[in-house]
């Protein structure tokens, strides 16, 4: 198979799975929030959010840099990848070996701590098969990716369908979220043995020219984690259980409408990239014009569609306890539209080798976000973190899109922008007209939806907002020879 047949393989294959786990992600959520209520599932979201920021630490940079490192030649290949898999396994469970201990001097009760024990060992294999997906990534077999990822979930579903049969409450959920990573790390290392032999290595002198390189990656991973996990961290300290889970529940929303602009980043990555370095400033700027219409026409129709759906899309994928998520998931939805456009260019500051001038953005943006967290979450509770998270997201984008100017001097036409805008403010005009008894039924709420869309998309037509030949522009059907790591 030729090199582009295997790139749009892996892409559609990483794209057929994702949507796959998704779907299987949500039916997880459903049975758990409807399990555990709002108060366990507080305690949930707690415990793992706390454990994130172990996990995170612990990676050290080194999941970004593993594709880098093995693409040399082929006898250093496994030497490297060994090595990075042995100092990844001892800075993870270094990390999340001191998580309980800090446990200890928190004010949480022993739910949570004991939660946080057994939950540790869920975030071990994860933080190993990120290494091996390097090595997947490198050798364009991401479908042993794809099968892991679908697997787990299923493993996932079906211990929490065992842990409620079983009346197992908060802890079996957890076990169930540990087997279902185990299941994910045999899926991959099973795979790797037919490109690697994996073994337990320790050279000291490689350690610190792994260490050296990933060291400003390692630092950007803890301040890009301070602004997106202290809000559930810090609004677990001073609200109830039930304020978390709330909150919790509306930001997996989030989170799954979050993998949509990273697929779309990452394809377009290799030909940014490409342009770049082959010195096609011209082809650059078209792609990512043609990158930021298509966020656009995504993100906008998706803020304003929230303001309509997003208590019953709560009380179908949540449950009736979590109706009152709605108002939350419409606040937080607005960071979507910074998400998606901002992600587009920090995709964009790594195809001009400048991410290490976004440290002092992160840094800033953590400190502050932080500083508001602390002022607002006590007086505003979920309200407070979703504005908080808000700003973050808008201070992040707005620097990238600074520094994707400053090197390449593209600026965003915003022609495409405000069509969407307009499109997306009809439809929500026409939902708005509705009356809310329209929406009382899962059956009309799949009709209403559905006639949004065809409503926004029609009128994207009539205004000319998007053509086929931008999508020729982005997506070629005569792929050219795109710069990669290793060719």
């Amino acid at each position: 198979m030729s090199l582009p047949k295997k790139i749009a393989y892996n892409t559609l294959i990483q794209i057929a799975s994702k949507v796959i786990s998704t779907i299987l992600g949500l039916f997880a959520l459903a049975l758990m929030t409807r399990y555990l209520g709002q108060t366990g599932f507080g305690e949930y979201t707690t415990i793992i959010t706390f454990l994130s920021f172990f996990a995170v630490i612990a990676d050290l940079g080194l999941t970004l840099v593993t594709v880098q490192m093995i693409s040399g030649a082929k006898e250093e290949e496994n030497k490297i990848l060994n090595n990075l898999f042995s100092l990844r396994l001892v800075s993870v469970l270094f990390f999340l070996g001191l998580a309980p201990i800090v446990t200890l001097f928190l004010p949480y009760d022993q739910t949570i701590k004991l939660g946080v024990l057994i939950a540790a060992l869920s975030f071990v294999f994860p933080a190993l098969n990120q290494i091996l997906v390097g090595l997947f990534q490198k050798n364009l077999k991401m479908e042993a990716v794809s099968l892991a990822e679908v697997f787990s979930r299923l493993f996932l579903i079906i211990g929490i369908y065992i842990s409620i049969q079983g009346k197992y409450d908060l802890k079996g959920i957890l076990w169930a979220t540990v087997a279902s990573t185990l299941s994910s790390f045999l899926i991959h290392y099973f795979f790797s043995r037919r490109l690697t032999n994996l073994k337990f290595r320790i050279d000291l002198s490689l350690w610190r020219q792994i260490v050296t390189k990933t060291w400003p990656l390692a630092v950007t991973i803890a301040f890009n984690l301070i602004y997106l996990k202290a809000d559930t961290l810090i609004l677990s300290l001073f609200k109830s259980p039930e304020a978390v889970g709330l909150y919790g529940a509306a930001y997996k929303i989030i989170d799954v409408l979050t993998a949509v602009p990273f697929i779309f980043a990452g394809v377009i990555l290799p030909i940014l990239t490409a342009d770049w370095l082959n010195k096609n400033p011209e082809h650059f700027s078209k792609v990512l014009q043609k990158s930021f219409d298509v966020m656009a026409f995504c993100a906008i129709p998706l803020v304003i569609g929230a303001q309509f759906f997003a208590k019953p899309t709560m009380l179908f994928v949540a449950g009736r306890d979590f109706v009152l998520a709605g108002p939350i998931l419409q606040v937080l939805i607005i960071a979507i539209a910074a998400i998606f456009l901002g992600c587009i260019f920090a995709h964009a500051i790594i195809a001009l080798d400048k991410q290490r001038k976004m440290i002092g953005i992160y840094a800033f943006t953590g400190f502050s976000s932080l500083a508001a967290y602390l002022f607002f979450i006590p007086r505003y509770s979920y309200f407070g973190a979703a504005g908080v998270t808000i700003y973050s997201e808008v201070l992040i984008a707005l620097a990238s899109i600074y520094y994707v100017w400053r090197y390449s001097h593209f600026l965003p036409n915003l022609k495409a922008f405000f069509k969407s805008l307009l499109a997306a403010g009809l439809m929500g005009l026409f939902l708005y007209l509705c009356p809310a008894a329209w929406m009382a039924s899962i059956g009309n709420l799949v009709l209403m939806l559905i006639s949004a869309v065809l409503i926004y998309l029609l009128l994207i037509l009539f205004l000319g907002g998007f053509t086929n030949e931008d999508l020729k522009m982005i997506f070629p059907r005569s792929p050219r020879r795109h710069l990669t790591p290793y060719n």
